[in-house]
């Protein structure tokens, strides 16, 4: 059913599909007080708070461009994202070490591995849905030619570190909420957040350069500008130095478009099985 409605809503235009994401963000901003709490709350804190009508828009257009990016023919989604900065990429690819793309939820990030993946083969970290339904819509949006899914487990690590010693690409979403044991709580906008620590390993690993990216939304339902921005906060060797360097170059990328951030997505989340940051006497430089 949810596959069938998502090949129907990828029939429309972007513009379409934008100006009735625009009011499905005030319906459901609106209508849902946990959401509106969670996004206010965070984009104040991150000192975004000038842009929240423009947030709660872009949210809903974030929901709505989905059938769009993940059902549509791939020529026609790629159509509408423009590359900039490409060279910078390319000049990494060239040094034969691999490429880590840090992709935050940011604009449309979805489109970002599709646009690099016509260009360069390109391994991504990919966790299932927790809804059944969604995951053969998911992975089959994903996983396309030259774009490779990578678990995100221990197998999955193993996957990505080969690619990088084969000089190819990797993509992570760095503001993910890691599970377990694979994260150190770091301040992200002054806050403590669980932060992911696999792209500091890979990077020590195989001294593959990082590489900021994401796709800015443009108004009108014109289509996505994909930026791609050096990474160049000092990493460090400390878990805790190196999770708080990537929350800050993390800061200076969605500062460039706050509107566009997804405020709503529960970043601060503790999940199972991890101490709250308060209790861990380790965290107190982050």
């Amino acid at each position: 059913m949810l596959v069938t409605l998502f090949r129907f809503l990828s029939i429309f235009p972007l513009s379409v599909l934008h100006f009735s994401g625009a009011a499905l963000g005030w319906i459901v901003y609106l209508l849902s007080g946990s959401y509106r709490r969670r996004l206010k709350q965070n984009i104040s804190r991150a000192g975004f708070p000038g842009h929240l009508h423009e947030a709660v828009r872009e949210a809903g257009k974030n929901i709505l461009e989905l059938p769009f990016i993940w059902c549509a023919k791939p020529e026609r989604v790629l159509k509408t994202a423009t590359i900039e900065n490409w060279e910078l990429v390319q000049t990494a690819l060239d040094g034969k070490k691999g490429v880590i793309f840090l992709t935050p939820h940011l604009g449309c990030f979805e489109i970002v591995a599709q646009s690099i993946a016509v260009r360069t083969r390109l391994t991504v970290l990919y966790r299932p849905p927790r809804q059944a339904a969604l995951k053969p819509l998911i992975e089959g949006a994903r996983a396309r030619d030259n774009l490779l899914l990578a678990p995100a487990n221990l197998s999955g690590v193993r996957i990505m570190a080969k690619a990088l010693k084969k000089g190819e690409a990797i993509g992570l979403l760095p503001d993910q909420v890691p599970q377990e044991g694979e994260g150190v709580w770091a301040k992200f906008f002054g806050k403590r957040a669980y932060t992911m620590t696999l792209s500091a390993k890979l990077h020590g690993m195989t001294d593959a350069p990082i590489i900021l990216t994401y796709a800015e939304r443009l108004p009108g339902g014109r289509g996505y500008v994909i930026r791609f921005v050096p990474f160049e906060e000092e990493l460090g060797t400390d878990p805790v130095a190196q999770a708080s360097a990537i929350n800050r170059g993390m800061e200076k990328l969605i500062a460039r478009s706050p509107a566009q951030y997804f405020w709503s997505y529960n970043r601060y989340k503790k999940p199972d099985g991890v101490d709250a940051p308060e209790s861990r006497f380790d965290q107190g430089q982050a």
